[in-house]
């Protein structure tokens, strides 16, 4: 793995361990990104009106490839957040209508639901999923105990932002389809961190980022649709592809409503397969495993140096390349991160959860045994000093 750190832009006196707030983009695909850049420069009309269309398909084409998905069922939005709004703002929900998510939910979305319910008078349902977590299939049964006939949409996490917990969407969708209810995944840390099978998954809706683990730049991400659900998506931003046009329809009402949406800079989609390639070229699978080995090794002594319980067992499937960890309680939680920074030079999330304050740690391929043990000799001197 440290072989690949000079191939990343990150500033070298810094020990990064938060790759799962926005990612970070390798050198080479960051050259893509800003060939893609200088060349929409170079004759935006040509670049806009007469290339675009082929070389969004072309990108298209590559992700769907890599997700075992039709290229004609994704479209490239700017991250997930954008993904949900378009579907949370296409359902036609009535009152008395329920939205079920787990609490978990990453904040940004959490508040698109809020908005959305209560503008249409429906209710919004946290279904509480435990942690420690013991298996996925109990995970599984926690949130379908949610479910009621008024249930008209799930909203899950593959991959939670705020616990790193990894979710059974696979058995959650197949129920909910039998069930006659629609799902809606949000994969923002699931493509390039875990194997994807869209196809596998069922979800009606999936939305991921590809900025993050994926490592493309940043302002990529996709929104997946089945194409029997397609009909009920409407564009956030009504623009030239609505009703078709004759420059920019690509036969497809849902792809034109939702990818034209007026004159934007389209290169860090188009850089989207320049970030697989890279992966391939480096054996990505061997790196996902390093990293999740420093991972596991980072958890076990976060354990034996606060002597609190870990959030999930160990390989069984909760986590890959991000994990959460507990920590004793804190008097400000604030000024450890600042002083992590300050003093140490560790950029790393430090969350409030349902009462529980938690150390995020995510392992990517710049990472080293340096890295971790830089974070446990900052912790350890810290902790004693912000006790609560």
């Amino acid at each position: 793995m440290s072989a690949l750190k000079d191939q990343f832009l990150l500033d070298p006196d810094v020990v990064f361990l938060n790759h799962g707030s926005f990612g970070a983009t390798p050198r080479p695909v960051f050259d893509a990104y800003q060939k893609w850049q200088r060349e929409l420069e170079r004759q935006p009309v040509q670049f806009l009106i007469r290339r675009l269309a082929d070389r969004l398909a072309e990108a298209r084409q590559v992700l769907a490839d890599y997700l075992h998905a039709d290229a004609d069922d994704l479209v490239y939005v700017p991250n997930v957040t954008f993904g949900v709004n378009i579907v949370a703002r296409s359902l036609a929900l009535r009152p008395g209508d329920e939205v079920l998510a787990s609490d978990h939910v990453y904040g940004a979305c959490d508040k698109v639901w809020q908005f959305v319910c209560r503008k249409a008078g429906a209710s919004y349902v946290r279904q509480p999923v435990s942690l420690p977590a013991t298996s996925l299939d109990d995970a599984a049964e926690q949130l379908w105990q949610g479910v009621t006939p008024r249930t008209r949409v799930i909203f899950l996490s593959h991959i939670t932002s705020p616990t790193a917990l990894r979710l059974p969407v696979e058995a959650i969708c197949r129920r909910a389809r039998e069930a006659g209810i629609l799902t809606l995944i949000d994969g923002a840390h699931a493509p390039g961190q875990i194997p994807l099978d869209l196809e596998a998954i069922g979800a009606d809706f999936y939305a991921g980022n590809c900025h993050k683990w994926l490592l493309s730049p940043k302002g990529a991400a996709f929104l997946h649709v089945r194409r029997e659900e397609q009909d009920l998506i409407e564009p956030l931003v009504v623009g030239w592809g609505w009703e078709g046009d004759p420059v920019w329809n690509t036969g497809s009402p849902f792809l034109d409503a939702v990818q034209w949406m007026g004159t934007k800079d389209p290169a860090a989609y188009l850089s989207v397969p320049a970030a697989i390639r890279f992966q391939a070229e480096h054996d990505w699978p061997a790196v996902v495993e390093a990293c999740h080995a420093f991972l596991r090794q980072a958890l076990g002594r976060v354990s034996d140096l606060t002597q609190l319980a870990p959030l999930y067992p160990d390989d069984a499937g909760f986590y890959r390349q991000m994990a959460a960890a507990p920590l004793p309680p804190v008097a400000d939680l604030a000024s450890l991160r600042a002083r992590l920074y300050d003093e140490f030079r560790v950029e790393i999330p430090l969350i409030e959860w349902k009462g529980q304050q938690l150390v995020r740690i995510s392992v990517q391929a710049y990472n080293s045994q340096a890295d971790i043990d830089a974070l446990l000799q900052a912790l350890a001197l810290l902790l004693p000093q912000v006790r609560a």
